[in-house]
């Protein structure tokens, strides 16, 4: 992947700006500024920003303990370079990547603000999914902060986990989940803290001897969505 000149000049601008590992898989720390650069999502390996003068592109720049992973990234966007489910790779510097900027609200995003979900988009994403495998891939760790609505049809960001094995299984319980609960709460915003306490009572799942399976997970979140949503 070469440089390309138009958005080569956020360069100097990113080099002001210092993102660092706060351990235990924490979100990452941002520090410095320069003027144009905000940013649009954290981590725990990289942040990603934007930068004024360069529209259209995003970058997500990598901690210094995460930076060998930028290679292997680059590597999985160069097999999904074909796919339209996926934001395009244009080049990488020493501690970032380039990426096509993907306008549009995150699933999560769309719970939180009551903006109604088309099943168009989980039939997006299970043809995005089909589509990393049948590249050689793994389609891994493919979650709610993970998937873009835009004009009703999905785009999949992050794919940093496609080279590792193992199934997690988030997608196929969110799928799950949109099947048993979405229709009670489509177009209805969730508060924030009401979503957290799901995600909690979710991950208890994956705890040995956990007392919480999921049809049990899907009553207690319907019913306090029910108390709560507005």
């Amino acid at each position: 992947m070469n440089w390309n000149e138009d958005w080569k000049t956020a360069e100097d601008a990113l080099q002001q700006i210092t993102v660092n590992g706060s351990g235990d898989n924490e979100p990452v720390v941002i520090s410095g500024y320069a003027e144009g650069v905000r940013c649009i999502g954290i981590g725990t390996d990289a942040a990603v920003f934007t930068y004024d003068q360069a529209p259209g592109y995003a970058f997500k720049v990598f901690t210094p303990q995460a930076i060998d992973k930028i290679p292997v990234e680059v590597s999985v966007y160069e097999r999904l370079k074909s796919a339209p489910f996926f934001p395009v790779c244009y080049g990488s510097d020493a501690n970032y990547l380039v990426l096509s900027y993907e306008a549009g609200p995150t699933l999560q995003d769309c719970l939180l603000q009551g903006i109604e979900v088309p099943r168009q988009v989980i039939t997006d994403v299970e043809a995005a999914r089909k589509y990393v495998r049948g590249v050689g891939m793994n389609p891994r760790d493919i979650h709610l902060k993970n998937v873009i609505m835009q004009n009703g049809r999905a785009k999949v960001i992050d794919v940093s986990e496609y080279v590792k094995e193992g199934d997690d299984k988030r997608w196929d319980h969110l799928v799950w989940a949109y099947d048993q609960l979405y229709d009670r709460i489509a177009g209805k915003s969730i508060p924030s803290w009401v979503l957290d306490t799901v995600k909690n009572w979710y991950a208890r799942i994956g705890v040995v001897n956990s007392t919480l399976n999921l049809e049990e997970l899907a009553k207690k979140a319907g019913d306090l969505f029910s108390k709560y949503m507005k």
